[in-house]
């Protein structure tokens, strides 16, 4: 089977269908050790891009993950709605609209593809806008629900609108006609995403009484609420909040900011888990630390060390030693959610039933992941079973009776062809069963250019550091 070069392999060189070979290390070789850096956080870099589009005054963004069609996606929509974007080797330098946003009355809709967290966020930042704006995505977009927001944006004065699928982008705002009168405090009950809160604390800076708001019956995947706090806090914002986050106040004002992007931690957790399923290698990501990260998939090593992987630290990078023996664990994900198809991958190979909690979000994703992963793992014999006991919030996987060394027939079978459903995370998880396995094909590969257009490029030096397969 063969590997195109890695250092060819572009978004726009990449074929259909992405033939990968069983990962091995050649007998003469020394042990695999290889650092890898993933492009800058995608959480941070979009609740960046729209802090800096609605600041006063001029921002400057340092490796932001600006390469990605999510990133763009979001870029062309503040330089359509009045922010001036100047783009640098790894930085970004932004000139604000000073909390107004500008829609051009021949042209007030906004394209944002799959990019859910633009559609988030740029749904709330309409409440800024200085008339009707509407936003819309590709088909699987125009599926996601969005009427959570839709309804909080409405207690705040907006009227919402959908024109297509009720609670569905595409979605038309039309922003109060006096900011003064938006309410300072709203009361929000448990949400799909976290992300309809995040949209309104990246707005709160920008209204003319800041805003309170209160969540006592509990707040889905909180570690990006708190990123989305934290970076606040890091530039500046005046924040207040209880320790559990039910009370979160936000004061107004922003003025330009320099910031740091850090690298991608759901980027990062492929190749943790890639440490993980080969303890022949040593793969190390560079730039994220457990302790000072923001992103909530930082943790993710910690749960394949109870799954019997060795962690190694040197200097600022982290890898993942992993075990012949894997274990199956119980965790909950729910403030992980994006890192769950990365355990998911390293549980197919455990002697035992892995049981992962915090995974409803997972259905209103790019795809519907739960779906997903039932259809694709069942083509290598694994169970991936939902609901359990009742619980939307639980799934299990369960490898095949057969130990992974026994899995022999696949090596004489036909391809196994891995379906992908447009979704980065799918491609990207998927592929790293073909270290561990042979006869692995990735259909659509180029999905990954969501949110990281390098990912082939870097896997190639997972199979050799100096890119050769």
């Amino acid at each position: 089977m063969t590997f195109p070069d890695p250092s060819q392999l572009t978004i726009d060189t990449l074929p259909d269908q992405l033939a990968l070979p069983r990962w091995s290390r050649p007998a003469r070789r020394a042990l695999l050790d290889v650092t890898i850096r993933p492009p800058g956080s995608k959480s941070l870099t979009n609740r960046a891009l729209l802090l800096a589009a609605l600041a006063s005054g001029e921002s400057t963004i340092n490796h932001p993950l600006i390469e990605a069609d999510d990133a763009q996606r979001m870029l062309a929509a503040i330089e359509q709605l009045g922010a001036k974007v100047e783009r640098l080797d790894n930085a970004v330098k932004i000139t604000g609209t000073g909390g107004k946003l500008v829609v051009d009355p021949a042209n007030p809709v906004i394209n944002l593809n799959n990019a859910g967290t633009a559609t988030r966020f740029l749904a709330a930042a309409a409440l800024l806008a200085d008339s009707p704006l509407t936003i819309t995505g590709n088909e699987r977009m125009q599926q996601r629900p969005i009427q959570e927001l839709g309804d909080l944006l409405e207690s705040l004065g907006a009227t919402v609108e959908y024109l297509g699928t009720l609670g569905c982008p595409p979605i038309k705002i039309t922003p109060p006609a006096d900011l003064t009168a938006i309410p300072s405090q709203i009361q929000i009950k448990p949400t799909q995403s976290s992300q309809f809160i995040s949209a309104l604390m990246l707005i709160a800076p920008f209204l003319p009484n800041g805003l309170t708001i209160t969540q006592k019956q509990g707040i889905t995947s909180a570690s990006y609420v708190r990123m989305t706090i934290e970076l606040l806090d890091h530039l500046g914002v005046h924040t207040k909040h209880s320790g559990d986050l039910a009370v979160v106040r936000i004061d107004p004002g922003l003025d330009g900011f320099v910031l740091d992007i850090e690298p991608d931690a759901s980027g990062a957790t492929y190749w943790w888990a890639a440490g993980a399923l080969l303890p022949d290698a040593t793969i190390r990501v560079q730039g994220i630390s457990l302790d000072e990260s923001q992103q909530g998939d930082a943790r993710f090593p910690q749960l394949l060390e109870q799954m019997g992987c060795r962690l190694i630290t040197k200097g600022d990078t982290l890898a993942c030693r992993g075990s012949v023996n894997i274990n199956p664990i119980m965790c909950d994900m729910r403030d992980m959610p994006d890192a769950v198809m990365s355990l998911a991958v390293v549980a197919c190979f455990a002697k035992g039933t892995t049981i992962i909690r915090g995974v409803k979000t997972l259905r209103v994703k790019e795809c519907d992941r739960i779906a997903a992963l039932k259809a694709e793992f069942g083509k290598i014999g694994v169970v991936v079973a939902d609901n359990l006991n009742g619980d939307e919030d639980a799934l299990s996987i369960t490898p095949p009776t057969l130990t992974p060394q026994s899995w022999g027939t696949l090596q004489s079978g036909p391809p196994i062809i891995f379906d992908t459903y447009d979704d980065h995370r799918m491609a990207m998880s998927l592929s790293l069963l073909a270290l561990r396995l042979p006869n692995i094909v990735i259909d659509d590969p180029a999905c990954v250019a969501k949110t990281y257009p390098t990912y082939y490029q870097h896997l190639g030096r997972v199979y050799d550091p100096n890119g050769h397969i």
